[in-house]
């Protein structure tokens, strides 16, 4: 598929699907069989990914398609229940792991407007933040796809940390949350993720994350903002070898 407005239609507008597609921009592309839809783009939150929508019949066929024009470096996604059928029906597809995809259509109210964005002279900071209280952050200064960020400072020190990361232009990502553990429970990351938010809603009409199954805290955080959580699979091609 070649045309946004036939892409939405055919997947029924899904933000996972249409934030991989990336507004078919660059390197993405997608396709559509019957009652399923793929859209893929290199690099997008790390890894090479492939979303997958629909009917898991239609939809495995598609993803053997579409992985034999993007290559096995491509890792499909999709709504849990959906992937385990995938996987099961294609032969070398396996599963990788199980987390959450979060969407947000409604801007949220930021009463007290505390965070902002940060000068790219804060970089450093924001690494040195990362790299002690989110070691495991796929957003960090410098990697290509990471925009901006925001941020909450306590007096002068940078407390708690958002990016606007692997944005389409249709749905902004939120990514590399973090708290400085001395000001962790003052609910400093909720202030900086709540105005991310708000402005990714504003500039790209939704907003969507990805978090572990396992981040309760977080998870709860997200779903007082007005995000609706997703349980999703990440599935990948195994080597041969």
């Amino acid at each position: 598929m070649r045309d946004l407005d036939v892409l939405r239609a055919a997947c029924d507008d899904d933000d996972l699907v249409m934030w991989t597609a990336q507004d078919l921009r660059g390197q993405a592309r997608a396709w559509a069989l019957r009652d399923a839809v793929v859209a893929g783009a290199p690099r997008i939150s790390v890894y090479d990914r492939l979303a997958v929508w629909g009917d898991p019949d239609d939809a495995a066929e598609l993803v053997r398609h579409a992985l034999a024009e993007l290559g096995p470096t491509y890792r499909p996604l999709g709504e849990r229940e959906l992937m385990r059928r995938v996987a099961a029906g294609l032969e070398g597809v396996r599963e990788s792991g199980s987390f959450s995809w979060m969407s947000l259509r409604a801007a949220p109210e930021v009463p007290v407007p505390e965070a902002g964005w940060l000068e790219g002279e804060a970089d450093q900071e924001i690494a040195a933040l990362l790299a002690g209280d989110a070691p495991s952050s796929y957003a960090v200064p410098g990697v290509a796809g990471v925009r901006r960020w925001a941020g909450v400072r306590v007096g002068r020190e940078l407390a708690a940390v958002a990016a606007d990361a692997w944005s389409a232009p249709s749905v902004g990502l939120l990514a590399g949350v973090a708290t400085a553990a001395r000001f962790r429970g003052r609910g400093l990351a909720e202030r900086v993720c709540t105005w991310v938010s708000s402005q990714l809603v504003a500039t790209h009409g939704r907003a969507a994350l990805m978090v572990d199954d396992v981040n309760a805290a977080a998870i709860k955080v997200y779903e007082r903002i007005g995000y609706r959580r997703r349980p999703v699979l990440a599935c990948h091609v195994a080597d041969p070898d």
